[in-house]
């Protein structure tokens, strides 16, 4: 078996928040509709047990769960603003002018002495 990811082992307090915080408002959003677990997993073509780990912030669960939870309850729209470049401020500071497609090889010579 291979060795579990220290994000999902040990994962930084403000991850676990925002995937519990995740799941609770997608609960509510289910509970809002009338949605049972079994309702919705059918839906996505899961099991049941699938959204009720979505909802309990299991950070294992797939990101395409949650975004396949969206989606099913007309939701998707609102994840387009997530990660969106244009809101990235410290990303616009960083880059100033110069915009990459890809990320520099690291390499040579180290200036950590």
């Amino acid at each position: 078996m291979p060795p579990r990811s220290q994000l999902i082992s040990a994962p930084p307090s403000a991850v676990q928040e925002a995937i519990k915080r995740l799941g609770n408002n997608l609960r509510t959003a289910r509970l809002r509709r009338n949605l049972s677990h079994a309702e919705l997993a059918a839906k996505l073509g899961v099991d049941r047990h699938v959204i009720a780990d979505a909802e309990n912030g299991k950070l294992s669960t797939s990101a395409g769960v949650y975004v396949g939870m969206l989606w099913a309850m007309n939701l998707l729209p609102s994840l387009a603003d997530v990660a969106n470049p244009k809101n990235d401020e410290e990303g616009l500071a960083l880059s100033g002018l110069d915009e990459r497609e890809r990320a520099r090889q690291r390499g040579g010579p180290s200036n950590a002495f």
